[in-house]
C-alpha cells in the first residue's frame, strides 16, 4: 500500500484492562504527608491547660483551707462548751454544797462536817483530772494552763480547810488560830475566781471571736460567795453559829429570828399553793424579801433557792449582809438553765441566824412553770 492509500478504519476490538502492577512485599508504602503543626494553636492549647490547672489548684487550696478553718472553729467551740460545763460543775457540785456544809457547822458533829468536806475535795480533784484530760486547741494552751490552776487551787483550799475544821469546831484554846487559818485558805477560792475571770475567760472569748464564733460566751464563775469569808471574825460567826458580843462568846440578849416575806420573779410574785406561770426564759432571777423579826441586828442572812424538775435540781443562794431589828431586806438569787414549759417545784429557804429557834416562817414552796 502506498503512502497515499486510505487509512484503515479503527479497530473496534475491546481489550481487557491492563492489570495493575503488583506491589512488591519488600517495598514499604509511603506514609501520607503530614502537615506541619500550627504553632499558634499549640501555644493557645498549652495556655488553656495551664489556666485550668491553676484554677483547679486554687479550688483545692480553698477547699482545704475551708476544712481546716471550719475544723478549728468547731474545736474552739467544743473547748468553750467543755470549759463552761466543768466550771458550772465546780460551782454547783462543790462550792454550793461546801458553803452549805460549813454554814452553822457548830451545831453539827465535827466528824460529819470534816467528812463532807473531804467528799467534796474528792469531787474537786476529779474535776481537776477531767480538765487535764481535755482536748485543747493549740491557740488555747495558755487558757488551759490557767484553767488547770483554777481547779488545783479549789482542791487545795478544800484540803486545807478539811484539815482544820474539826479543831476549829472543838472550841479549844487554839480554835481562834484555826479559824484564821481557814479564813486564809479561803483566799485560794478568791484567787481561783480572779484567775478564771482575768485569764481563762478572756483568752477563750478572744479566740472564739477571732475565729468567728463571737456569739458564744464562756460561763462565769464565783466559787467564793462573798468577801465576808476572808475576815476571821465574820467567818467564825458563820461557821460556829454564834453571834457573839465582843469578847463574851455569848449571844446578844433579846430575840433572834427572820421571816420569809415574799418571793418574786420580775413582776411576778409567786403564790404558794397555786400554779404560777413566769415568762422570761431559762435563767430567772428570784427576788426574796426577808424580815428581821427579832430584837437584834443580824448579819450574813443566807437565802437558798432551788428549782426541781424531773428529778434534777438547779440551785443557788445569796446573802443579806445586814438587817436591823424589824427591817425588811431584799436579795436577788439568779438561777441558770431551768427547764421551760414544764411544772417545777421552787423551794426558798432562809437559813436561821444564830439564836433563832422558830423556823416555821423561814421556808416556802411554789409550783412554777417557766416559759
Amino acid at each position: 500500500m502506498s503512502f497515499f492509500d486510505e487509512d484503515e478504519p479503527p479497530s473496534t476490538e475491546i481489550r481487557p484492562p491492563r492489570a495493575s502492577r503488583p506491589v512488591s512485599a519488600s517495598r514499604p508504602q509511603r506514609a501520607p504527608r503530614r502537615l506541619p503543626p500550627d504553632h499558634h494553636a499549640l501555644v493557645v492549647r498549652r495556655r488553656v491547660l495551664a489556666g485550668v490547672a491553676v484554677v483547679v489548684l486554687i479550688v483545692i487550696v480553698i477547699g482545704i483551707a475551708g476544712l481546716v478553718s471550719g475544723g478549728g472553729k468547731e474545736e474552739l467551740e467544743t473547748y468553750g462548751h467543755n470549759v463552761s460545763a466543768i466550771i458550772k460543775e465546780s460551782d454547783e457540785n462543790v462550792s454550793s454544797p461546801f458553803f452549805q456544809a460549813i454554814s452553822g457547822a457548830g451545831g453539827q458533829q465535827r466528824g460529819s462536817v470534816e467528812q463532807r468536806i473531804n467528799e467534796l475535795r474528792y469531787v474537786a480533784e476529779e474535776q481537776e483530772k477531767k480538765v487535764s484530760a481535755m482536748s485543747v486547741p493549740e491557740s488555747l494552751a495558755g487558757a488551759q494552763r490557767y484553767l488547770e490552776l483554777v481547779l488545783e487551787l479549789r482542791a487545795e483550799g478544800l484540803t486545807k480547810i478539811g484539815g482544820r475544821i474539826s479543831a476549829a469546831l472543838g472550841g479549844g484554846t487554839e480554835s481562834g488560830s484555826d479559824y484564821k487559818l481557814i479564813a486564809g485558805a479561803m483566799q485560794t477560792f478568791l484567787t481561783s475566781d480572779i484567775v478564771y475571770s482575768q485569764r481563762v475567760a478572756p483568752l477563750i472569748d478572744t479566740a472564739l471571736e477571732a475565729d468567728g464564733a463571737s456569739g458564744q460566751d464562756v460561763a462565769d464563775t464565783q466559787f467564793l460567795p462573798n468577801l465576808g469569808w476572808l475576815e476571821p471574825g465574820t467567818l467564825t460567826t458563820r461557821i460556829s453559829g454564834q453571834s457573839a458580843t465582843a469578847g463574851s462568846g455569848a449571844l446578844a440578849p433579846g430575840t433572834h429570828g427572820t421571816n420569809l416575806v415574799s418571793v418574786s420573779v420580775a413582776t411576778n410574785q409567786l403564790l404558794p399553793g397555786e400554779a404560777n406561770h413566769v415568762a422570761g426564759g431559762p435563767n430567772p432571777t428570784f427576788t426574796v424579801k426577808v424580815e428581821n423579826d427579832g430584837e437584834n441586828r443580824e448579819a450574813d442572812i443566807k437565802v437558798d433557792v432551788s428549782v426541781t424538775a424531773a428529778g434534777k435540781e438547779y440551785s443557788s443562794y445569796n446573802i443579806i449582809a445586814k438587817a436591823a431589828a424589824g427591817q425588811t431586806q431584799g436579795v436577788e438569787v439568779p438561777i441558770e438553765g431551768v427547764p421551760l414549759n414544764t411544772t417545777t417545784e421552787v423551794e426558798v429557804y432562809v437559813e436561821p441566824v444564830p439564836g433563832e429557834t422558830d423556823l416555821e416562817n423561814n421556808k416556802a414552796t411554789y409550783e412554777v412553770t417557766f416559759s
